[in-house]
């Protein structure tokens, strides 16, 4: 039987002069789920994860970590529960060493030294960082910084992690190879991913169920079913990933698939379903309202024309 990880009711939140930062925010997720927030800038998603991991106590006890109001867990409990990772890997990252970074947080928790010893190694590894233990964070590469980031949040062997746009800047190699290690350890350590991210070619391959934030929780739903509402992404100022584009194009050209891939994977299997199926070839063709239905799409996408 799952367990809720996180649960927030009816949370609020202004700046202190008063601007409204966050508007009677509703989440449930459940424990082990894979779960982005996307918006775009100001919509509220850093504030939301600092409120995750108790650096911001709502007043109204409605923010819930595996049952228990966060804003009564000490801090050793809290860091256990809940890892964030912020974009930026120097804001994480101020020690003379990569170890001193990884094993900070487990030294803050009490541990004995052999377990911080063995928090660190293990960390390390799991991002694939070992022999980096005596480098100096800011002579690394920044993708090994982000790789060190979360090896420093990882050494507190959190429940839930929170990845605040971790494909950001990164290089092709170096954002897959993110989103790979983030899968991993959903699948199998069992922690609860929640990312926030405008990277949307990357959101279905980290996240299974999407918010969209404005301020308040706009819509919620899995990935295709969020990038197929136009409106709702125009009014979010948010787009829909290349792949999805370039099928719902095809489809104005007689494509027709059952559901429009998001990712690269996606498309080679449904192009390989089509072939492999009865037509045993891809089919495109120009009918009476193939430009009229290309250019309502192409209208949908222009987010500059209101």
């Amino acid at each position: 039987m799952t367990k809720e990880a996180v649960s927030i009711r009816d949370l609020n939140y202004s700046y202190p002069d008063g601007t409204v930062a966050l508007e009677d925010i509703n989440i449930t997720i459940e424990e082990g789920e894979r779960i982005a927030i996307i918006g775009q800038n100001g919509a509220g998603k850093t504030t939301l994860f600092l409120h995750l991991n108790g650096t911001i106590k709502s007043c109204d006890n409605n923010v819930v970590i595996f049952g228990k109001d966060i804003g009564q867990m000490k801090s050793k409990e809290r860091i256990e529960k809940v890892g964030v990772v912020f974009q930026d890997p120097d804001d994480q990252l101020f020690m003379p060493t990569i170890f001193d970074d990884v094993a900070f947080g487990p030294i803050n928790m009490g541990l004995d030294e052999d377990e911080v010893e063995r928090r660190v190694r293990s960390a390390l590894a799991t991002v694939g960082l070992t022999g980096f233990e005596d480098r100096v964070p800011h002579h690394l590469s920044y993708g090994q910084k982000k790789r060190a980031a979360l090896a420093a949040v990882l050494s507190m062997e959190p429940r839930i992690l929170v990845l605040d746009e971790p494909t950001a800047n990164l290089d092709p190699m170096n954002r897959a190879s993110l989103i790979e290690l983030i899968n991993d350890l959903n699948r199998d350590k069992g922690i609860t991913t929640i990312v926030a991210m405008h990277d949307v070619n990357a959101v279905s391959q980290l996240a299974d169920r999407i918010y969209v934030l404005n301020k308040r929780m706009v819509a919620e739903g899995p990935p295709t079913e969020i990038f197929m509402d136009f409106d709702l992404l125009r009014e979010n100022n948010l787009d829909a990933p290349d792949v999805f584009k370039l099928f719902s194009v095809l489809s104005c050209f007689g494509f027709n698939c059952e559901s429009l891939p998001l990712s690269i994977n996606e498309a080679v299997e449904v192009l390989t379903k089509t072939i492999e199926g009865d037509e045993k070839h891809v089919h495109l063709h120009i009918h009476e309202h193939t430009h009229e239905d290309l250019e309502v799409l192409m209208h949908r996408y222009d987010h500059h024309h209101g």
